[in-house]
């Protein structure tokens, strides 16, 4: 069963890396179509490949082969790049566009509301990494060490009769919550919305799916599709949602 929305916004994909979640967000591209499909940075993971640690499978050239489908059937393919994905941000003053694919730094969406939002990856904004590049690096590479531990440890759980548990998840998030009071991600964002005269912020980044009002401006995060394989969608009566495709879902379709 296929679903369809006005629109689609999945980022942080990370595609060339080893925990990237491929398979599952092909089987979310395969079964959900939109007018309008956004990837909203982080979507290919060019850190990894300059640091030749990158792992390139065939899940990954099934993604790229996905969504170029969805282009050529009619859908509206926006990629906005990331801190990532950022050797694209040289080529986008000059209009550089890769096939029926648009690329952009920065978009605005008109949603059915007639409310306008910005769409953007979100790096920016966020203190560690526009202050201290350095510091990201390191912040990346200590997440990947947290995936390994959190592999080998759901692994055992699995062993012992117990159900997934992110660990990764659970210590990024704490360290997140004391960075995100520090440099204010998503207040910096609303601030700057709310300036140039946006309704709301439709953002990436900090792989945390959520929608809430900050201060009169609509905040809205998709996600990754390392760990949480979140999509935000928005239905053509304006209702707006995040989805989440899990292994169920994964086997509902295709069991």
């Amino acid at each position: 069963m296929q679903k369809t929305y006005r629109s689609i916004f999945i980022s942080d994909v990370h595609l060339g890396t080893r925990d990237c979640q491929a398979d599952r967000l092909n089987n979310f591209l395969k079964h959900n179509t939109c007018d309008t499909l956004y990837l909203v940075g982080d979507i290919i993971d060019a850190w990894r490949i300059q640091q030749n640690k990158w792992r390139w499978k065939q899940s990954h050239t099934n993604v790229v082969r996905r969504v170029l489908g969805h282009a050529k059937r009619g859908t509206r393919v926006v990629y906005i790049a990331g801190n990532h994905d950022e050797f694209l941000r040289p080529m986008i003053p000059y209009g550089f566009n890769f096939g029926l694919i648009e690329i952009c730094n920065q978009t605005e969406h008109t949603g059915a509301d007639g409310r306008h939002y910005l769409v953007v990856h979100g790096d920016m904004f966020d203190g560690i990494t526009r202050l201290a590049p350095w510091l990201s690096f390191l912040g990346d590479a200590a997440y990947d060490l947290i995936l390994i531990w959190n592999t080998r440890f759901n692994w055992l759980r699995h062993k012992l009769g117990f159900g997934y548990w992110s660990l990764s998840k659970y210590l990024k998030h704490r360290v997140k919550k004391a960075v995100d009071f520090i440099f204010q991600f998503e207040q910096n964002l609303a601030n700057y919305c709310r300036k140039r005269g946006f309704d709301g912020v439709i953002c990436g980044h900090i792989h945390h799916a959520e929608i809430r009002e900050i201060n009169g401006v609509t905040y809205m995060n998709d996600g990754d599709w390392v760990e949480s394989c979140t999509a935000l969608v928005e239905h053509h009566d304006g209702k707006w949602e995040i989805v989440t495709w899990t292994l169920e879902k994964d086997n509902e379709i295709t069991g």
